[in-house]
């Protein structure tokens, strides 16, 4: 028996990017564990990647190329090889281009994985081929807009400084669920004195970590972030020296803006108390060093752009960026370490191409003409369930005329519309490099078990289908090793003076930040800049949400045991999940007469949904909560949780509105 332990990264989209240490026994991976000598990680695992082997080697991974043979849905196909899946694959584009141009073909794809080759290096190819592009924003671009909108280009501070903080406020975050390792600094705080605060919609297990639980009416958390400056100005707990250093607009905004915000006016927005904001905003202000660390979710809404705005100039307001243990985390960007222009290409692009925004599938499916989508080609993302207008993307996908290739590695609701299944390789079977955006590690993975069955590497399917079209581009010819060694040897200033031999070696290296980087503003005026004049609304302000014409707000907010729709193919996590429950508070289920563990039906105009009614304070009187996205072919019904959310979009940024939802509830 041959056993070795092989570093490698989590490949999901989640902050923490972690190191992993895998046993490997005669080329099958038996045991996965965090790596202790990693950073950010320290030998831990969340309990989704603490068997990851049972994902890589599930009986239901997909082994060979399939060819669809009943209808759309069914999920019946019949084995082909490698040669007759791109010899199809090319025969059909050749035929739709020639027919509708090649801007009829769509790719579709987001965070199946989060390496920088396999995730971004389609686009390349589709750029070659002159095909749409996908406008990517399903998650967090609007959080990044309203960031960028204060902070501009600003480093968000390291995760380290939120062990040195004395009041942590989660807002709008399950740590638990979507940032686990994060739970290291808030320990570390606590065993020092810190509070904690969990501001949310409803009592998510990020719960028990916290010392007190704010519950705030979705999509109103901008109005109690204006709220609690409003509370900041009139007790004098505002920093003047650091504002008049480092922040523009502060006066305008103290005199425009912030008097419409009163409690009383605050607390009939947002459903708190006002006794609630002015102690919040008095702790606040009093805090020594307080840390905010922002979810995404709160951004999901018709305003969230705006709301993240307004959160983010609350550290300016206390000067909390000039202390250490003070600040806001909302995301780590580190894209700029790279030349990532080297794996996209956009010089590949003859002229530029239509964007087709990811949020309205269901739209593009059936509305676009001059040229309708003829075609898709999926990788890495299961649109069926995790895209916005559910009912609209099957519809758009049952279409016989719509040619769809999936590149998978399970039989996911979207492979089961496919005419082509192409085998995917895991992260533990191909090469990558990786960043993230919790914290500020890179590091290099390599193949650490052969592929599976004939799964290959989303790269090396590219390249396959790039020899097929007649591409001769060098480019195309490179192997995941070729362009990563390119993507390291680009001169970026950031990888400059990093230890090479460590990445060479698939060991993690820390990105080395400026000692003042926490107040080196990277916006156009050099400060802070609550007042944005790149913005058409130039102060933050509260915007009302969309919603809908519907009784109860509908949160689809993250679950401990899946990641978007990842992970539904392990039956033990499933088995955690008990059911595909909708939470519901005893008040509103008492006025519709409904039982626990009853089936319960939510709809809204778009579409209804079959869930298990689980009865439960933790939610509070008009919201209803449905945890993690199932897989349709696990749900009680036909449909799951996006067959009730809208293909709106948020006011800026172009995201998803996901959150923005309302729906009625009935028995079934």
């Amino acid at each position: 028996m041959n056993s070795e332990i092989k570093p490698s990264v989590c490949p999901y989209d989640c902050p923490d990017a972690c190191g992993l240490l895998v046993q490997v026994v005669d080329g099958k991976a038996i045991k996965v564990m965090g790596d202790p000598n990693h950073p950010h990680t320290r030998g831990t695992l969340c309990s989704k990647m603490v068997h990851y082997e049972k994902t890589v080697h599930s009986p239901q991974r997909l082994v060979q190329p399939l060819l669809r043979t009943g209808a759309k849905g069914t999920g019946e196909f019949m084995p082909i090889s490698w040669n007759e899946a791109i010899s199809y694959i090319k025969a059909r584009w050749q035929k739709i281009i020639a027919e509708y141009g090649a801007e009829s073909i769509l790719p579709y794809s987001y965070a199946g994985t989060m390496g920088l080759v396999q995730r971004n290096s389609g686009e390349a190819f589709f750029h070659r081929l002159g095909a749409s592009r996908l406008d990517r924003t399903i998650c967090s671009s609007a959080k990044g807009y309203g960031w960028s909108a204060v902070m501009g280009s600003t480093l968000a501070p390291h995760p380290k400084e939120v062990a040195a903080s004395d009041l942590i406020i989660l807002w709008g975050t399950n740590v638990l669920a979507t940032n686990i390792h994060l739970l290291h600094q808030i320990r570390e705080a606590k065993q020092r004195g810190a509070v904690v605060w969990l501001i949310e919609t409803y009592q998510s297990s990020a719960a028990q970590i916290a010392d007190k639980v704010i519950l705030v009416r979705p999509g109103s958390d901008g109005a109690l972030a204006l709220g609690m400056m409003n509370r900041l100005v009139q007790h004098n707990l505002v920093d003047k020296e650091f504002i008049f250093d480092h922040v523009q607009g502060f006066d305008m905004l103290k005199e425009k803006v912030l008097p419409d915000y009163s409690p009383e006016i605050v607390s009939q927005i947002t459903g708190i108390d006002t006794t609630t904001i002015e102690e919040m905003a008095h702790r606040y202000g009093e805090a020594q060093a307080p840390f905010i660390i922002m979810g995404s979710g709160l951004s999901r809404y018709g305003n969230g752009a705006m709301t993240v705005r307004s959160i983010t100039c609350l550290p300016a307001v206390v000067g909390a960026w000039g202390k250490t243990g003070g600040g806001l985390l909302a995301s780590i960007g580190t894209a700029s370490a790279f030349a990532m222009d080297t794996i996209t290409r956009e010089d590949f692009m003859q002229e530029p191409t239509r964007i087709v925004n990811m949020n309205q599938l269901g739209h593009a499916l059936q509305d676009l003409s001059n040229p309708p989508v003829m075609s898709m080609y999926v990788y890495h993302s299961n649109p069926a369930v995790v895209t916005p207008d559910q009912n609209a993307v099957l519809k758009g996908l049952s279409r016989e005329d719509l040619f769809t290739v999936v590149h998978e590695r399970f039989m996911t609701d979207t492979a089961r519309y496919a005419d082509i299944i192409l085998p995917a390789t895991s992260s533990l079977e191909h090469s990558d490099m990786y960043r993230a955006y919790g914290h500020y590690c890179i590091q290099r993975a390599f193949p650490v078990i052969p592929a599976v069955g004939e799964a290959k590497s989303n790269w090396d399917v590219f390249r396959l289908l790039a020899d097929a079209m007649g591409f001769e581009e060098p480019f195309f010819q490179q192997t995941t090793d070729e362009i990563i060694d390119q993507l390291l040897d680009t001169p970026q200033p950031w990888l400059a003076g990093i230890d090479r031999s460590k990445i060479q070696e698939g060991l993690s290296v820390e990105l080395p930040l400026p000692p003042d980087y926490k107040t080196t503003y990277k916006t156009p005026s050099g400060k802070i800049e609550i007042l944005s004049l790149r913005d058409a609304e130039p102060l933050p302000k509260y915007n009302q949400p969309h919603g809908d014409d519907a009784p109860f707000w509908f949160m689809n907010a993250p679950g401990l045991y899946s990641l978007n729709s990842s992970f539904n193919e392990r039956p033990d996590l499933l088995d955690k999940r008990e059911a595909m429950y909708l939470m519901m508070n005893p008040s509103d289920a008492a006025h519709k007469g409904l039982q626990d563990k009853q089936e319960v039906i939510a709809f809204n105009e778009r579409g209804e949904v079959t869930f298990i009614l689980q009865i439960t304070s933790k939610v509070p009187a008009g919201v209803v909560v449905a945890e993690g996205i199932f897989w349709i072919q696990n749900a009680p019904g036909d449909r799951s949780a996006n067959a009730l959310t809208s293909q709106r979009l948020t006011d800026r940024a172009a995201a998803s509105t996901l959150y923005d939802a309302k729906v009625d509830i009935r028995g079934k």
